[in-house]
């Protein structure tokens, strides 16, 4: 069997696999780079000295844009050359990596294996715990040989400023761990780190609204609130940022009148889909920034745990609302509306409650877990003069 390591740049292969390619018995592994497009053939009985001084040359500094980007066909072809009808094992990134060209070769690299084993290395995710299946602890003189491959070749990237390819102490780990995973459980994991971008609608269902306890409690808790507020067969609510329809399926069973908005054409046509024929509902693809330039209709607007996606938090002053309802995880709430209101004419808050508290829940099928950091709502109150409708301006 030959190892073929899938991975962004040469100082992956160091960094993330060493204890691949330093064990013994020592046949031949083949690096496949992505940036750029290059293979590197560590011939057997070539001792670690002698692989490391083969991946040297191609580190490369961070400011150097990338050379290419190949996708799953690419690599499937070139996992095909490597292996030339040999066994195969592939290693490659996590799909769940911080650093989102890694991310998304291992996702690639999971889907173009066609059936052959896959281990990702956990790499570099600080904010998702990976449930690894293999651990190993370097010893010494490995952890020696690899903080002298970074001295020596890396040195460039030590002080980099890019989050992608700077090298620090958390990514040049003491103990490699790696995981093996299912296509499908590659894509669930990229689409989960990807979850402020196109990216998170790959799959259904990204945040396991359906599967999470924590996320049931919250839209349970929510739907609860907003009733408080505005009692079913009174205004029509205009549900902003509805995704899939979690908490859209929870307000038109509880009675009351929706107008659904959702941007990302994927979400959007599944909400549309699941709730086809239903006369309480209209869908549009509106934005923030649409609905105040008077895309939707006035009445209540709910921001429920949607203002992550760099929204200016001015856009509310023109939405066609006198009552605001808005939830956030404190943080947020904390770094991006509180300053906002503090120097607001237009708005008071007339009701904060915690929705849900903090939770360490497991994802992705109990692969990795992670904090659900909790949700604050937010009953938001014009004091300064109406927002024009679209006729009037």
């Amino acid at each position: 069997m030959i190892d073929v390591l899938v991975c962004v740049r040469a100082e992956d292969a160091v960094l993330e696999f060493l204890s691949v390619l330093s064990r013994e018995p020592r046949d031949e592994a083949v690096v496949l780079l992505a940036d750029p497009a290059l293979t590197v053939t560590l011939p057997s009985g070539t001792g670690t000295a002698g692989r490391l001084a083969l991946l040297a040359p191609h580190v490369r500094p961070a400011e150097d844009p990338p050379r290419s980007r190949p996708g799953g066909h690419d690599v499937a072809a070139r996992i095909r050359k490597a292996a030339a009808g040999r066994e195969v094992l592939v290693w490659t990134h996590s799909p769940a990596d911080n650093r989102e060209a890694r991310a998304r070769l291992g996702r690639d690299t999971a889907r173009a294996a066609h059936g052959l084993p896959v281990r990702h290395a956990v790499g570099y995710s600080p904010y998702l715990q990976v449930v690894s299946d293999e651990d190993v602890p370097l010893t010494p003189e490995l952890v020696a040989i690899k903080r002298e491959f970074v001295n020596l070749h890396c040195s460039a990237l030590l002080s980099s400023d890019s989050p992608q390819y700077r090298v620090d102490t958390s990514r040049v780990p003491a103990s490699e761990r790696f995981f093996r995973s299912r296509p499908d459980e590659a894509v669930r994991l990229y689409a989960l780190l990807a979850s402020l971008g196109e990216d998170a609608a790959e799959v259904d269902d990204p945040w396991e609204f359906a599967a999470s306890p924590y996320e049931r409690a919250r839209l349970d808790t929510t739907l609860a609130w907003i009733g408080r507020h505005c009692p079913a067969g009174t205004a029509p609510l205009v549900e902003v940022g509805a995704c899939e329809g979690a908490l859209t399926r929870r307000l038109l069973a509880a009675g009351h009148q929706v107008h659904a908005t959702e941007p990302n054409d994927r979400f959007r046509r599944r909400l549309s889909t699941a709730l086809a024929g239903v006369e309480r509902l209209a869908v549009s693809a509106a934005g923030l920034k649409e609905l105040a330039d008077g895309a939707g209709p006035r009445g209540p607007h709910l921001l429920i745990e949607m203002l992550y996606y760099g929204q200016d938090p001015a856009l509310i002053d023109r939405l066609p609302a006198d009552l605001v309802l808005l939830a956030l995880e404190p943080e947020a709430l904390r770094t991006t509306l509180r300053p906002w209101l503090a120097a607001s004419p237009h708005w008071e808050v007339a009701e904060e409650t915690v929705l849900v508290a903090p939770r360490v829940e497991a994802v992705c099928g109990g692969r990795a877990y992670l904090t659900k950091r909790g949700s604050h709502g937010l009953l938001l109150r014009r004091t300064g003069p109406a927002a024009p409708t679209a006729a009037s301006r």
